[in-house]
């Protein structure tokens, strides 16, 4: 299938949900609200005693190391945030909720905006036309786009900038935003949530101009504002290489070829290196689409349990360094390639526009960042 831009069908694989279910340990399903408080309580001592041994050491020798290192905090406190979202942080809703405000709104995510298109986007994973999130373009679409931006969502180091833009305008083809309550991502009754969340997204964006005032805006830049920039290169990285960029292609469905179990296959597994820690074991990715109630601190195990089941059907990430510098060259190859697909068929793949592919200067940078760290 992988080199065909598109096929009329796709066989359903050889096993159901509910052979994936049986497969994992019924420990594996309890909600541990003490525990998941405990990872709250770790990133916030990390975080505060980082800017505290940045502020008392106050070294430019030391600032990139406290912006790289605060930078994957914040991850790690978006994903325990996001896990809010997804009811597996506890099974108090009450619980999620307030903690999923104070998680998210530190890194400037509305709360309620983000869970409700991230629901969407795991309701519809795989999905051609409905998935959220690095969505692929249809052809029309992307021929009808100008050069400009084009360039921007190709080309490093723009499209690991996405994050913030994704949740003003969402995708390209899609409308509304992740703070406006009265647009389609929405429900009726879902409008008063969001506008709350809006609410506290300002109020934190608020306290964060009065800091500057306070302690002065370079001092606020280097404390908070480039820690922020690294953790939205992260979530758009980590997003993008969680469906994107596999040696072999993976499909996209449509129409009556598209299910929740062959949508959620199409998810990437990744190996983060000493990063997978910090992040929560975000790149365990296929088990927490199939099964998202799943609390993050079990999500290795339950991956362990359910490959015999999932056979050729799970691809094994490769082992990372520490350093996961290995997925560099798999975001820039799936860049390079990966630009839109088909406007008709049910399985369809993503293809290369020549000329985007002539004129990519990824590659370029691609080997500056592997001679300046050789170097």
């Amino acid at each position: 299938m992988n080199g065909d831009a598109a096929l009329t069908s796709a066989p359903n694989p050889p096993f159901k949900i509910a052979d994936i279910r049986a497969a994992i340990p019924k420990h594996c399903w309890i909600k541990n609200p003490w525990r998941s408080l405990s990872y709250v309580l770790r990133d916030f001592i990390l975080a505060f005693g980082l800017m505290s041994m940045a502020v008392y050491i106050d070294s430019w020798i030391f600032w990139p190391l406290y912006w790289t290192a605060q930078g994957s905090v914040f991850m790690g406190l978006f994903v325990i945030g996001h896990d809010c979202g997804h009811g597996s942080f506890s099974d108090n809703r009450m619980l999620n909720n307030v903690m999923g405000h104070v998680l998210l709104t530190f890194v400037l995510t509305p709360f309620h905006g983000f869970r409700i298109g991230h629901r969407t986007h795991h309701q519809n994973h795989g999905h051609a036309d409905k998935d959220e999130a690095w969505v692929p373009l249809p052809e029309n679409i992307f021929k009808n786009l100008d050069s400009s931006t084009k360039f921007l969502r190709f080309t490093i180091p723009f499209p690991l900038l996405a994050h913030p833009l994704y949740l003003l305008y969402r995708s390209p083809g899609k409308d509304g935003s992740h703070f406006n309550p009265n647009t389609e991502l929405f429900l009726p009754s879902e409008r008063s949530n969001v506008f709350f969340s809006t609410v506290c997204w300002s109020l934190m964006f608020v306290l964060l101009l009065v800091l500057s005032v306070v302690i002065g805006p370079v001092q606020m830049i280097k404390l908070y504002w480039i820690p922020y920039w690294i953790f939205v290169m992260w979530i758009s990285s980590v997003t993008y290489l969680n469906h994107h960029g596999h040696d072999h292609k993976v499909p996209w469905y449509r129409g009556e070829e598209w299910n929740y179990l062959k949508g959620a296959l199409t998810t990437v597994d990744r190996d983060y290196g000493w990063f997978s820690h910090i992040h929560h074991h975000l790149g365990t990715h296929v088990i927490h689409h199939l099964f998202p109630q799943i609390p993050h601190y079990h999500l290795l195990e339950a991956t362990c349990a359910v490959k015999p089941v999932l056979g050729n059907y799970y691809r094994e990430p490769q082992k990372s360094r520490p350093i996961p510098f290995h997925l560099i060259s798999d975001l820039i190859r799936s860049l390079e390639e990966d630009h839109y697909v088909s406007d008709t068929g049910n399985v369809v793949f993503y293809q290369t526009d020549a000329e985007l592919h002539r004129s990519s200067w990824n590659k370029n940078i691609y080997w500056a960042i592997c001679s300046l760290l050789k170097g």
